[in-house]
């Protein structure tokens, strides 16, 4: 087993004997032969495209598979069984049709020519065989590149399937896939070859973030400002957690008028601000935060859990019996909700006790997207001009164990109370409920939304860079970002294509940069990894 794609890989280089993320060395090979198996599927996807041929099945399957091999999101052997033995039927359908058209079939690398073993104890050998989806023969700098590419393509691959779920998609996006996972047979391209597709895998994410944008707002509106309870009421409840509105909505609709409360968790705590999702009188509020504390907070929870996508690590035995899984998330020993019926999870919900008592913790605000804060933007344009506002913060990304991550929120105690925090993501869990104030009737901490909300930080930005006709590097706007899993690489790689600079990444720097890909990113865009909050806040304020 070797595996490096999350920030909290064993002594920052790869997790060898078992996953930090609790990975067992058997799925990270299933997970290493799917993704093996995928690229094979894309030479002959990629090949089709050229030919006008294009297999919707075969797109969105790409974009399902490479979801399932991000961190956190499906440790199930028999799931990968199943998946890989698809991915090979579709590979073997698409090349049919291709050698009846008399298209090109004939691939050297080994992924084209891919068959599943017989059983799962082959498939993992196989796996192990396979490793990381990179060319284990060139130089390391090219390896490097390779990995970059393909947890940006893990990235946009999330949030395509969240799109594609909620109906919107755009071809661009699959071809991409496709043309990424393809690339990495290909041992003839160089690295200023691998750079700009890396860049281009950014301006993909960006268009995988819209696509996702526009259909949360297309089905539940554009989120509006809105409190949300951190306490509970008394009765029966189910917790929601991950970023799946659409599951989110399913079980809102089957418990209306149950007697049973929907509460969230992680980061499915915007959901809140979306007109669509908050007219249920039963949806109430937010329990929890996110990863790194998440063991203490479940047992507590007294009704069952629904985890719509990665958002857990290892459950505890004691009370596996009342989670449940959705979508492409996949455990040993939960059980796993088909087709969007989730009978079973409310048959769970009023077995269990629920809340015995109504509890105030206070609240949090949410719904502060792009829409909301646009609405406003002669207000902030006022203050900047006025004085009142000196500089933006976008604090953001994910979240993890590390005790190092208490940066972030030190960071934001310490902004002058003329900046507005701007945030996203599962990160903001560890300064969510801090008490900020107001800059004249605008909250200083404003929640964008989940990780792919960066697309609304970004529409901001523009908007502000337009207003006061200069670039978004010039602004007085800085992005501090946590990292943890392949959607914040694609988030980091759609930065980096807009040639966003400047931007402090932490709590470390990701284990497959080599240092000359690192000073490639620190000479072109001034990326630099974080340092203490005092010393970070006075060189930024400085300038």
């Amino acid at each position: 087993m070797f595996c490096n794609q999350c920030e909290q890989t064993a002594k920052g280089q790869g997790c060898t004997l078992k996953g930090v993320c609790g990975k067992d060395p058997e799925v990270a090979a299933l997970q290493d032969l799917l993704v093996h198996a995928l690229k094979g599927l894309s030479l002959y996807a990629h090949e089709a495209r050229k030919n006008g041929f294009v297999d919707e099945e075969i797109n969105r399957f790409t974009s399902k598979g490479l979801f399932t091999t991000l961190t956190n999101v499906n440790f199930d052997p028999q799931r990968f069984e199943k998946y890989i033995k698809l991915c090979s039927a579709l590979t073997e359908r698409i090349k049919s049709k291709l050698e009846a058209s008399g298209s090109n079939v004939r691939f050297s690398d080994p992924a084209a020519g891919f068959k599943p073993s017989a059983d799962l104890a082959g498939l993992i050998r196989r796996g192990e065989e396979v490793g990381i989806a990179s060319d284990h023969e060139a130089a390391e700098d090219i390896q490097s590149l390779q990995q970059v590419t393909l947890y940006g393509l893990k990235g946009v691959a999330a949030y395509a399937y969240h799109a594609a779920i909620l109906g919107q998609e755009d071809d661009r996006v699959y071809a991409f896939m496709h043309e990424g996972l393809s690339a990495l047979a290909d041992r003839n391209l160089s690295m200023d070859d691998w750079i700009k597709l890396v860049l281009k895998c950014g301006e993909i994410n960006l268009i995988a973030m819209e696509l996702l944008d526009k259909a949360n707002t297309g089905a539940y509106g554009h989120p509006v400002p809105t409190g949300v309870p951190l306490g509970h009421k008394k009765g029966k409840c189910i917790l929601v957690s991950g970023h799946d509105l659409k599951d989110l909505e399913e079980i809102l609709k089957q418990t209306d008028g149950k007697g049973i409360y929907i509460y969230t968790h992680g980061e499915m705590l915007p959901a809140h601000g979306y007109p669509e999702l908050k007219k249920y009188a039963h949806f109430y509020g937010h329990f929890g935060t996110a990863w790194h504390n998440q063991k203490k907070e479940f047992p507590a929870f007294p009704g069952p859990i629904l985890m719509t996508t990665n958002c857990i690590q290892e459950p505890q035995d004691s009370y596996s019996d009342s989670i449940f899984t959705a979508g492409t998330v996949g455990w040993p020993g939960l059980k796993h909700v088909e087709g969007g019926d989730f009978g079973p999870v409310i048959e769970k919900a009023l077995e269990m006790p629920g809340f015995d008592a109504d509890e105030d913790k206070g609240s949090v605000m949410v719904g502060f997207g792009h829409n909301a804060v646009l609405n406003v933007a002669g207000k902030i344009i006022e203050a900047v001009k006025g004085g009142q506002i000196k500089h933006f913060f976008l604090v953001g990304g994910c979240d993890g164990a590390k005790g190092r991550r208490s940066y972030y929120a030190e960071f934001v105690e310490k902004v002058p109370g003329d900046a507005l925090v701007l945030t996203l993501g599962c990160g903001k869990f560890r300064f969510f409920d801090k008490k900020l104030g107001n800059i004249g009737d605008l909250p200083r901490l404003l929640d964008m939304g989940q990780c792919n909300d960066a697309y609304s930080a970004i529409q901001v930005a523009v908007a502000l860079a337009k207003a006061f006709e200069c670039g978004v590097n010039d602004l007085p706007l800085s992005l501090v970002l946590s990292w943890y899993e392949q959607k914040a690489v694609g988030i980091l790689l759609t930065l980096l294509h807009l040639g966003i600079k400047d931007i402090r990444l932490g709590p470390s720097l990701p284990a497959f940069i080599t240092p000359n890909v690192l000073n490639v990113l620190v000479e072109n865009f001034n990326i630099k990894p974080i340092s203490t909050p005092e010393e970070d806040l006075a060189e930024i304020l400085k300038k």
